[in-house]
């Protein structure tokens, strides 16, 4: 049994866990906050190949109770014109389909489901160095504690620590140039079928709302912003502020985005975008990288909690089927790297399509709708949804 170091008590780090847990290793989370982050963030929809990932951990039933079924996704542009409507991934042979949840629900699920099956979480552990030894490594965390295992997996996200210790040349994130936001709106009779995503391409703005079975209406948006914002600068931003703007951006458009956002109680504070084109350096040693730590994809790709899935289940294979760590995580490098790195690369295209000038955009919507008139297997997204995990099929070493 390897006892695993996780840095990060997220989503990545909680399915990374159960997943080495199902494989008969002794996983450890280590969270950097001193509470769990219940009620933190937005919505997501979990595309059908992170849902399929699930099946060998027991967990997809699980998740799907968490949210509803989104199968289908509808796209426009803001003058009113609908273009297309086809399947949002899926539906999979047992008729799964994307599931858009809330971020939290989701990650106290994978949180409580770890306790459950006995991996113990340590919160208030922010992980400031680690050291390898000959048989193992000892991490060091801020409150000046340590811990010794056999491995340390990264799954501390975009800002990771552990990846600064891999490689201290490892390059920063790479801003996106959008603002994301969101919120809810409940009052609302929109002649929509619950669970079909819309998506318009605006004047202004992208924007993006879909009826949820209780009659919410869950809704997010893109506003393009050229310079990356500092934090004082998305603090001017917020409070009503921050309503006025998105109010500005959607008016020209024939779309309910307005009416939207003035039913909406609360709006989230805008946040920046980011991505990693590539990550030079994913493991040395016992040391490696998972998720977004090792990964980061623009939203705009929908597959940031379906490529930790991924990941987690890929390297509980690595780590069942190859008996040395470092060669396991080099295993797990070359069945993962080429993969989500194309995935990184369809996020920053979708991404770049919401960030254009009144030019750009004049092109942007002429040839989106040239491209919609193509048969749906020539859906560029659709190689990030139709990819399956054998974990059948034993791993060999890379």
């Amino acid at each position: 049994m390897t006892r695993v170091l996780i840095a990060g008590g997220g989503i990545a780090g909680a399915i990374t866990a159960i997943a080495l847990h199902e494989v008969g290793h002794e996983p450890v989370l280590y969270e950097a906050y001193d509470r769990s982050a219940e009620g933190v963030g937005a919505f997501l929809t979990l595309a059908v190949n992170g849902l399929d990932a699930l099946t060998p951990l027991g967990l997809k039933p699980l998740v799907k109770d968490l949210g509803f079924d989104t199968p289908r996704m509808s796209l426009g542009l803001g003058n009113g014109r609908r273009l297309s409507e086809f399947p949002l991934g899926g539906p999979l042979p047992d008729g799964t389909v994307s599931q858009t949840v809330l971020r939290s629900d989701l990650y106290v699920a994978l949180r409580d489901e770890a306790v459950r099956r006995g991996v113990p979480t340590e919160f208030g552990k922010r992980l400031t160095d680690a050291k390898q030894t000959a048989d193992g490594v000892t991490a060091t965390f801020a409150d000046g504690t340590k811990a010794d295992g056999d491995l340390l997996i990264g799954a501390d996200g975009l800002r990771s620590t552990v990846r600064g210790i891999l490689d201290p040349s490892a390059p920063s994130p790479r801003y996106v140039p959008l603002l994301n936001t969101g919120g809810f709106a409940r009052g609302l009779d929109l002649d929509d079928e619950p669970g079909i995503m819309h998506m318009v391409f605006g004047r202004k703005a992208f924007f993006a709302h879909v009826l949820a079975p209780d009659g919410a209406i869950w809704w997010f948006a893109n506003v393009p912003h050229a310079s990356e914002p500092t934090e004082s600068d998305l603090a001017a931003m917020r409070g009503t502020a921050w309503r006025k703007r998105l109010l500005n951006l959607v008016r020209p458009d024939r779309t309910p985005a307005k009416a939207i956002i003035e039913a909406s109680e609360n709006i989230y504070e805008p946040w920046a975008t980011y991505d990693f084109p590539t990550v030079p350096v994913w493991h040395r040693g016992r040391i490696g990288l998972i998720g977004d730590a090792a990964h980061a994809t623009s939203p705009a790709a929908g597959q940031g909690a379906a490529m930790a899935i991924e990941d987690a289940v890929t390297l509980a294979m690595c780590l069942r089927d190859v008996s040395d760590p470092a060669a396991a995580l080099s295993t797990f490098e070359s069945l993962r790297r080429e993969r989500v790195e194309a995935v990184v690369a369809q996020g920053k295209r979708n991404g770049d399509a919401k960030a254009l000038g009144p030019v750009g955009r004049v092109l942007r919507d002429f040839f989106i709708s040239r491209a919609v008139r193509k048969p749906a297997t020539d859906d560029p997204n659709r190689f990030m949804w139709d990819h399956q995990i054998d974990w059948a099929t034993p791993v060999k070493a890379a």
